[in-house]
Order: C-alpha cells, then sequence, then structure tokens
C-alpha cells in the first residue's frame, strides 16, 4: 500500500515511529491549499495520514481520491473531514489518542508573558535599554474560562495553584459540575468576560458554538484584561477582536489559533502595531506541537494502519448521524 503523511512541518514522523513493513510511506512537510494540486498530490496514495486539521477532507476532494481506503487522523476527532462523504466512498477513517496537558501548558505560558509584559521587556532589553513598565501578579486575579472541559479543567486548577479566582461559563455547564471543576459558575457569557482579569477559550468549535464570542463581548472586558484562545479560532470573531484591542478593551491577547492557518504575513489578525507594542501575542498553533505528543500521534497513527491492513481497524471515527 502506499502511504501519504501530510504537514510534516517538524519532520518528525518518520523519527518517532516505525513505519516498516506498512508500504511505500511518501512524509510532505508542506501544506496545499489548492485543491487541484492537493487531489493530484493525493490520487496515488491508499492511505492518507493527517496531522490535525491541517488539511481539510472535504466530499469534493474525496470525490478525487478512487485510490483511497483509509484516512488516520491524529487526534481522536477531526471536524475538517466528510467522515459521511468517506464513509459513502468505503473510505475508513480512523483517530488516535493524544495528550491531555499540552495546550493548557501553552494557556499558563501565554498567561503569563503577557501579564508580565514579557514581550515589551525583552525587546527592551535587545534596544540596549533596561525595565521600561511593571507587570501585574496572576495571584489575586479573576480568571473566566470559556468552557470547562478537560482542558479548561487543567487551566483551572494551574490557576487556582497560582492564587486565582476561577469562574467558568459555558452553555451547558451547571454550578455542580463548575465545582467539581474547580470553578464557580458565571451566570452568562457576558458576565464571564467583563468580571475576568483574564479570559481563556476552551470550547469545541461545533455549529453551535462558531462565533460564539463577538465584538460585544470584547467591548464589555475591562480595560487592563487580558484574552486567550488556544482552542479553534472559529468560537470568535477575530476581526472583532483585533479592532477591540485598537479600542483598549482587551488591553492584550494571545492567540495560538487561526482562522487560515498557516498564518499569512498581510493576514489582518498578523497585526504588527499590536505587537511590536506587546499588546497581541502570537503562536503557530504550538497547543498540541511536543515531542511526547507527535510520539503519541505518530506511533499510535501506526497501530492504526496495521489494524486497518490486519482487517480489524481501531478508533474508528464513524460518520455523524443524519
Amino acid at each position: 500500500m502506499k502511504i501519504a503523511v501530510l504537514d510534516d512541518y517538524a519532520h518528525a514522523a518518520l523519527r518517532l515511529a516505525d513505519w516498516s513493513g506498512l508500504g511505500e510511506v511518501t512524509v510532505f512537510s508542506d501544506t496545499l491549499s489548492d485543491q487541484d494540486a492537493l487531489a493530484s498530490r493525493l490520487e496515488p496514495f491508499d492511505i492518507v495520514c493527517l496531522m490535525r486539521e491541517r488539511t481539510p477532507m472535504p466530499a469534493s476532494l474525496l470525490a478525487r481520491l478512487p485510490r483511497l481506503r483509509l484516512i488516520v487522523t491524529t487526534g481522536p476527532r477531526n471536524f475538517a473531514i466528510d467522515s459521511a462523504a468517506a464513509a459513502a466512498q468505503g473510505i475508513t477513517v480512523c483517530g488516535t489518542p493524544g495528550r491531555k496537558t499540552t495546550t493548557s501548558e501553552l494557556t499558563l505560558l501565554m498567561m503569563l508573558a503577557l501579564n508580565r509584559r514579557l514581550l515589551p521587556e525583552v525587546a527592551s532589553l535587545r534596544a540596549g535599554q533596561w525595565q521600561s513598565g511593571l507587570g501585574r501578579d496572576l495571584h489575586g486575579l479573576s480568571l473566566g474560562l470559556v468552557g470547562l472541559g478537560n482542558i479548561g479543567r487543567q487551566v483551572a486548577t494551574l490557576g487556582r495553584a497560582f492564587g486565582m479566582k476561577v469562574r467558568a461559563w459555558s452553555p451547558n455547564l451547571t454550578a455542580e459540575k463548575a465545582q467539581e471543576g474547580g470553578a464557580e459558575l458565571a451566570p452568562g457569557l457576558r458576565d464571564l468576560m467583563a468580571g475576568a482579569d483574564v479570559v481563556c477559550v476552551h470550547m469545541v468549535l461545533s455549529g453551535r458554538t462558531r462565533g460564539l464570542i463577538g465584538a460585544a463581548d470584547f467591548a464589555a472586558m475591562k480595560p487592563d484584561a487580558v484574552f486567550i484562545n488556544t482552542s479553534r479560532a472559529g468560537l470568535t470573531d477575530t476581526a472583532a477582536l483585533i479592532a477591540a484591542l485598537h479600542a483598549g478593551r482587551p488591553f492584550a491577547a494571545g492567540l495560538d489559533v487561526f482562522d487560515h492557518e498557516p498564518l499569512a504575513v498581510d493576514d489582518p489578525v498578523n497585526d504588527r502595531t499590536l505587537q511590536d507594542a506587546g499588546r497581541l501575542l502570537l503562536t503557530p498553533h504550538l497547543g498540541y506541537t511536543t515531542e511526547a505528543t507527535f510520539a503519541v500521534f505518530y506511533r499510535e497513527t501506526v497501530a492504526a494502519i496495521a489494524a486497518f491492513q490486519a482487517g480489524r481497524a481501531i478508533r474508528v471515527i464513524a460518520a455523524p448521524d443524519g
């Protein structure tokens, strides 16, 4: 079988897993956004291995890949795959386990960097100057979490460890569940954002949550508040966030996720004025990019391929009902 491994920016796939005996493996370290070019690239392959949502697999692309029999995506789900179209074509879609600590660690890193003014102080030092301002302690600040799932709970734990007061909200969150996750339930999204010194987003992107946070929510934030999104860009109106930063509410933001990835130099979110002022911290979707996580991803991808070839597919991602 011919196997394509896509979007291996870190050149890690062959180093972290043993692909021997599975077939002819070709690794691609770039991302093709043009569907014609992508279809031409993938047409010869029986198996395609994806790195999260870096390369979408819509029905229009799948229809042009008659040889394709298996898609393995890293992580337990991938909404960028049209699983219903895949099932209709007889293509099996499988996932892998992931690690649940990497994104929460990056969230804490952003929280500390923005509140302690790390970026402007580093720039000041490089310019031959010394201390240029004052940061603020996390201790005693109010942390507002939009979402209290696995990652949200970890961030709540980290926040409490730093002496932060933790509140949370999501559409279905109850007071009991919030308490179990180490947070107080906020009565609504706007109330959460208006009262928090730091707001972090940890929700799954779906039709119901897309565009959840908009201009009015940002306008309600404190003028010295920090907003952090390490979840999915589609949960927020990113253009509204950039406008809100220029308007002074919130004071700063950290983004690890973007509407279009990789982020283009001329993308409006890549606002150099805000970045130079230390008010906007952008990272290239690092929430899951650690050595340990990729070792799990690629080793379990190999295991999924081997199981499929043996006639017993594992961790199959079923098409949604209806």
